[in-house]
């Protein structure tokens, strides 16, 4: 919950100052920029700090090789896709690249709804999940159109 919350503060929070009259938050896709890089930190961080980081591990496929590796590396991916999110002349190409890595990694999430003691931390209804990665996959589509003129 903490991380949909993070999205939806940061976006309102970013597009409040832009109705202030500060130019990088200007705009919608601005401002969800802003919200999904402080989401992606958050969780970016995440892949790094016990206990998230080993919940995060056990909740890897089973069929996938080195789990600690495959977490370090989202979670750095992550963490430069949130940078990528605030610099303006690489937003849309951090957007869809966080949309490919949303996707690629939603299989763990619901390997985790499957699991019979998933880790607490983790989200495991799967219907809930689910229609939070799509309010995800759709803040990045949403700044890719925005880069669209």
């Amino acid at each position: 919950m903490i991380v949909l919350v993070t999205l939806v503060l940061g976006t309102l929070g970013a597009r409040s100052v832009g109705w202030l009259g500060v130019a990088y938050v200007d705009s919608w896709p601005a401002a969800v920029a802003v919200g999904l890089a402080a989401m992606f930190a958050l969780t970016g961080v995440a892949h790094f700090v016990n206990p998230l980081r080993r919940d995060m591990i056990a909740i890897v496929p089973p069929a996938l090789p080195a789990p600690g590796l495959l977490v370090t590396v989202t979670g750095a991916l992550e963490l430069i896709g949130a940078a990528g999110l605030l610099y303006p002349p690489t937003r849309v190409a951090a957007a869809v690249c966080l949309f490919v890595l949303m996707l690629v990694m939603f299989p763990a999430n619901v390997h985790a709804a499957r699991m019979p003691n998933p880790p607490k931390s983790m989200t495991t209804r799967l219907d809930l999940r689910t229609a939070e990665q799509i309010l995800y996959l759709g803040a990045a589509f949403v700044i890719g159109l925005g880069g669209v003129q």
